[in-house]
């Protein structure tokens, strides 16, 4: 099968669905062997795609549009895509964010509506972002072969909210790399680079620096918390949420134990993850919650959000809590810092929960989607 995916959204800090990206196109591979790739991408994408290895060959079509922050790539997804898909003998095109051709005569088109966040929190998008949002995911939903959700949460918004016909929805939901990560930064370094005390137990959390993700009420939540001394620890790309951050803990004189260092390498990331205490998202929505699989997998206690996809995603490996009360999420907090036997509980049970969540699985999924796409155009 020659497969199409339309990666013109990705750059480098795209968050889970650069994630998205990078894993399903191994895993394609790995899946059926043999599969052919082509990937549009913008002016905006990641440096070195030709020179990672993919499990197998990818033709990267670099675009003179850019990424992200321009309209002028709306054309060449919607209609400019499908066409070149033609000339390149594709056989299916799967736009992994909100866009894919609607103009693609013999070709299938896939296309993953990932979530409806920008429908839900207007606030925490620009409004070139939510007109964008707003013209693909009811004309790319309409117009596609087949729609994937990444969770059945998502599927049933996508009905509910977007009124799209549920019958041509398949659910596909992510998974965790079982990939070796980087050796972890040493955790009395870390502690000395972040001025985070011997003995302060740490809260972490990895999540984009964005509105939506409600990282403020963790910060409200941590005066709160009986816990002496406790960091809570956000990494991210600096945006200008972040100066907003900032200035909460400053007027909440939290300031001295808010960690924001910025991009990390994956060392540092690694060795943050074996620091960590507890792992917590208190984000209002999610698609699908790679961060909270992310965190299982490598053994740290979980707690998050009962909002969105997160309690399907969590299962019965997480605590939950209101992300509108910060007291609650405060509650939450010191209930797993105060509890060494439920952290090593719900360690395990997150590591099982992770071992469920396989690549391999969201590449099979995702190839019947591409089959049931290419009977509809056949038909």
């Amino acid at each position: 099968m020659h497969v199409g995916l339309n990666l013109v959204y990705w750059v480098p800090d795209s968050g889970g669905s650069g994630t998205y990206a990078a894993e399903l196109i191994r895993a394609l591979h790995a899946a059926e062997p043999g599969t052919r790739i082509t990937a549009w991408v913008g002016q905006g994408a990641p440096k070195g795609l030709g020179e990672r290895d993919w499990g197998g060959p990818v033709d990267w079509v670099h675009l003179p549009v850019k990424s992200v922050g321009s309209p002028v790539h709306v054309p060449v997804e919607l209609l400019g895509l499908g066409l070149a898909a033609r000339r390149r003998g594709v056989d299916v095109v799967h736009g992994l964010a909100y866009a894919t051709p609607v103009l693609a005569p013999g070709v299938a088109t896939v296309v993953t509506l990932l979530d409806l966040t920008w429908k839900h929190h207007p606030e925490t998008v620009s409004r070139l972002a939510r007109t964008m949002f707003g013209l693909f995911v009811p004309l790319c939903g309409r117009s596609a072969d087949r729609v994937i959700a990444i969770s059945e949460h998502g599927r049933d918004d996508l009905v509910r909210t977007a009124g799209l016909d549920p019958a041509k929805i398949d659910v596909t939901p992510l998974g965790v790399s079982d990939r070796e990560h980087a050796a972890p930064t040493p955790a009395a370094a870390l502690r000395e680079a972040h001025g985070i005390p011997e003995g302060a137990p740490v809260v972490l959390c990895v999540a984009q620096i964005s509105r939506h993700k409600n990282l403020a009420a963790l910060i409200e939540a941590l005066p709160l918390l009986a816990a002496p001394g406790a960091r809570v620890v956000l990494p991210g790309r600096h945006t200008e949420h972040r100066d907003e951050l900032e200035a909460l803990a400053r007027r909440l004189g939290v300031h001295d134990r808010v960690v924001l260092p910025g991009f990390v390498s994956d060392a540092d990331l690694e060795g943050l993850y074996a620091l960590a205490d507890a792992f917590v998202l208190p984000s209002y929505a999610e698609g699908f919650g790679l961060p909270v699989a992310e965190a299982m997998r490598r053994g740290v206690p979980v707690a998050c959000s009962d909002a969105s996809a997160l309690p399907e995603v969590a299962g019965d490996a997480a605590l939950l809590f209101d992300p509108h009360d910060p007291a609650a999420i405060a509650a939450t907090v010191d209930r797993l810092l105060g509890d060494p036997a439920l952290r090593e509980r719900l360690a395990a049970r997150g590591r099982e929960r992770a071992a469920e969540l396989t690549w391999e699985r969201t590449a099979r999924l995702t190839f019947a989607s591409y089959r049931r796409a290419l009977g509809c155009t056949s038909a």
